[in-house]
């Protein structure tokens, strides 16, 4: 059967219930804090704003510190309250989802260290233009994905899913085009690394959301879809549970 956003809150004990929310809103919190750090990066990069890109790169311990709160909550319920069913699923989800989240604020670090090393060379960067459109691109497909896990919507997460396939084609077409570029100018090779390394993160991020986007459909169908092809989870197993 499934699972709605207020399930979790029609338990007898007051307690579990408000733990539960609780672990629902530390965890779209730290989703908050991550697409803002990915955010951040970014213009970062796309500005040349060093100090932006400095506190990008200093803010990820606070993505950490969030990861290990959650954690132990999703700990102590284990314990306490050995949840069965759906509020099993829930604190699943929770505890992949953080991991996720964790990754994807190391990617918007990453994305910043890139940021301040391109900010101390030439101005003309090239592969800017392909790093604003899979930003773009990802940072939607990071959006949908929470907002799929706080309405518990199988729907918009279906859509984060196939929405990975695209952003790994843009992906590649962005990286022929900057090996095009350095092997017709030498002296742009370093710049074209810090920008390949910027679209990598990316693309990893992309990763990520699907993956968001994937326990949002465990969680409410109690299906897991990691290793399914979209195509065919559509056709025969969604309209099955």
């Amino acid at each position: 059967m499934d699972i709605t956003s207020d399930t979790h809150s029609q338990h007898i004990s007051r307690q579990f219930n408000q733990e539960l929310e609780e672990l629902k809103t530390h965890l779209m919190a730290m989703g908050g804090l991550v697409e803002k750090q990915v955010q951040e990066a970014i213009k970062a990069l796309l500005e040349n704003d060093s100090h932006l890109a400095e506190k990008v790169r200093d803010n990820d311990r606070q993505v950490n510190d969030l990861q290990i709160q959650i954690d132990d909550e999703c700990t102590r319920i284990l314990a306490r309250r050995q949840p069965a069913a759906s509020d099993l699923r829930l604190v699943v989800a929770v505890i992949r989802a953080t991991s996720d989240l964790e990754r994807i604020g190391d990617e918007a670090s990453k994305i910043a260290r890139n940021a301040l090393s391109l900010s101390e060379g030439s101005n003309n960067v090239k592969g800017l233009v392909e790093v604003r459109h899979i930003s773009e691109h990802v940072r939607k497909m990071l959006r949908d994905s929470l907002t799929a896990f706080a309405r518990f919507d199988t729907d918009l997460a279906m859509q984060v899913v196939h929405e990975d396939k695209l952003v790994d084609d843009e992906y590649g077409s962005a990286m022929r085009s900057l090996m095009t570029f350095m092997m017709e100018d030498s002296r742009s090779i370093s710049s074209v690394l810090n920008v390949m390394w910027v679209l990598r993160a990316l693309e990893r991020v992309g990763d990520h959301a699907n993956n968001l986007a994937e326990y949002v459909v465990y969680l409410v169908k109690g299906l897991d879809i990691r290793h399914i092809a979209p195509e065919e989870l559509d056709e025969n197993m969604l309209k099955k549970s």
